[in-house]
């Protein structure tokens, strides 16, 4: 039986599952080999730096994960940069076949005046800050005491439950010492959270809606006049049980409002979009936002009616975007790379040996399990343009290792990320926790060597 090697790009979710789901297809009548690589020195991807702190039970995919890699039958190469570390020629010599499962951590743009006042921030870039990626900022500024969130998704939902919870309620989680203290000096008071559409048009899960709702020392505030249905609006309520939950909550908090006097209060408005970003001295002070109205099918239109609320701090949650990648066709309008079935196109031909699966495939849709039916499609083609392969000059598991020692590339393999997950076990054990987090390059490299 011929052996094929193949290189995965990306060491999340997606680029896992298409891994996994390699390794075990029926459709293959041939031997492989597969090498993960990774831009960070820790795997997992947006499980490990795109979900809250306190979502543990979310984060429990991790374990999944974790027995893929421990398998031992496919290698991991973190803290290696797709461009610059490896180049597609590289994987051309060594490989068969490349996947990229890049993602998305880019936040979507949303053009409004103002969106550039001092205070207007990337929802993307705070989950980046609050969950310790090495590549971001250690400070944020938290100086805000009404702050608004725009988007009705669960990363919208997050972003407003990290500003408006009390941090000594995350002490539990792997939250990293320099987020919390962070978070203890914030004064906010108020976090509103705005949704251009309605209760039954939300893309929260209820899982995050029921957590946004009960949050200890927070009351959660909603507005009679949100509470609008069309025939759009009651068809998905009678037809989806999802939908039908999550109106079901708010309908409660209406009906039953939270009125405790607590020192924060969590505001969730519908039927605003966002129309402007007012600012003073070149920081955030307002947000100008025009009610929006149900148009009989579940959608909305404006109304001509223009509210203001006083902020001090801006997010847009509007949505991931992609990042293009060096040698790689790349659709900036969309933020991903033109595929047909994972297969890439450039100019709509098909570029031999070039795939994609995940968030850089589809875009930013849909949770992480439906990534594995996004691999599925993406292997199925690989396995079926052998013809197109690339026929490598080096064969030798070991080329690509020596390649990165070359250049000097401190690659964490496996076993090295063994010994990092087991310091910040340490870590955490030390402090009644379960772990907590490494933040800095050079202290993953100094765990991955001890």
């Amino acid at each position: 039986m011929s052996k094929a090697r193949i290189a995965i790009v990306g060491a999340g979710p997606a680029g896992i599952y298409a891994a996994d789901l390699l390794i075990k297809s029926e459709l293959r009548d041939f031997e492989v080999a597969i090498d993960l690589f990774d831009l960070l020195p820790a795997p997992y991807g947006l499980v490990r730096y795109g979900v809250a702190p306190d979502h543990p039970r979310i984060k429990g995919i991790i374990r999944a994960l974790y027995e893929v890699l421990d398998r031992g039958d496919i290698r991991f190469f973190g803290n290696v940069q797709y461009g610059k570390d490896i180049t597609l020629e590289d994987l051309k010599q060594h490989y068969n076949a490349v996947i990229f499962a890049t993602g998305a951590i880019r936040d979507a743009d949303l053009n409004i005046p103002g969106i550039d006042l001092d205070g207007s921030f990337g929802a993307a870039d705070f989950v980046n800050w609050y969950d310790a990626h090495p590549d971001f900022p250690r400070e944020w500024p938290l100086e805000a005491r009404e702050i608004a969130v725009i988007g009705n998704g669960n990363v919208a939902l997050d972003v407003a439950r990290v500003l408006v919870k009390h941090p000594q309620d995350m002490l539990s989680t792997d939250i990293p010492a320099n987020v919390y203290e962070g978070l203890k000096k914030s004064p906010v008071t108020d976090v509103h959270v705005f949704g251009r559409r309605g209760p039954a048009q939300v893309k929260f899960t209820p899982l995050e809606l029921r957590e946004a709702t009960h949050i200890e020392g927070v009351d959660c505030i909603v507005y009679d006049e949100d509470f609008q249905y069309d025939e759009g609006s009651q068809e998905a309520i009678d037809t989806n049980n999802q939908t039908r939950v999550m109106v079901n909550t708010l309908e409660a908090l209406r009906a039953e409002p939270q009125n405790t006097g607590a020192p924060r209060r969590l505001h969730l408005h519908f039927f605003s979009s966002p129309v402007e970003l007012i600012g003073e001295n070149g920081k955030v002070t307002g947000l100008r936002v025009e009610r929006t109205k149900l148009d009989g099918k579940g959608g909305v239109t404006p109304t001509g009616e223009f509210r203001e609320f006083p902020i001090q701090a801006f997010y847009r949650a509007v949505g991931y975007f992609g990042s293009p990648l060096p040698e790689i066709p790349f659709d900036a309008k969309h933020g991903v790379v033109p595929n047909d079935g994972g297969r890439v196109l450039e100019d709509g031909k098909q570029v031999p040996g070039v795939y994609a699966t995940g968030w850089i495939k589809r875009g930013p849709i849909g949770l992480i399990g439906h990534t594995k039916s996004d691999a599925l499609e993406t292997i199925g083609n690989i396995i079926g343009d052998r013809e197109l392969w690339w026929q490598p000059t080096n064969h030798d598991a070991s080329g690509v290792q020596a390649l990165l020692e070359s250049r000097g590339v401190d690659v964490v393999g496996w076993p090295e990320w063994l010994r990092i997950d087991a310091r910040e076990r340490a870590l955490g054990e030390a402090e009644g926790r379960e772990r907590i987090k490494l933040v800095e390059r050079e202290d993953f490299l100094k765990a991955a060597k001890a």
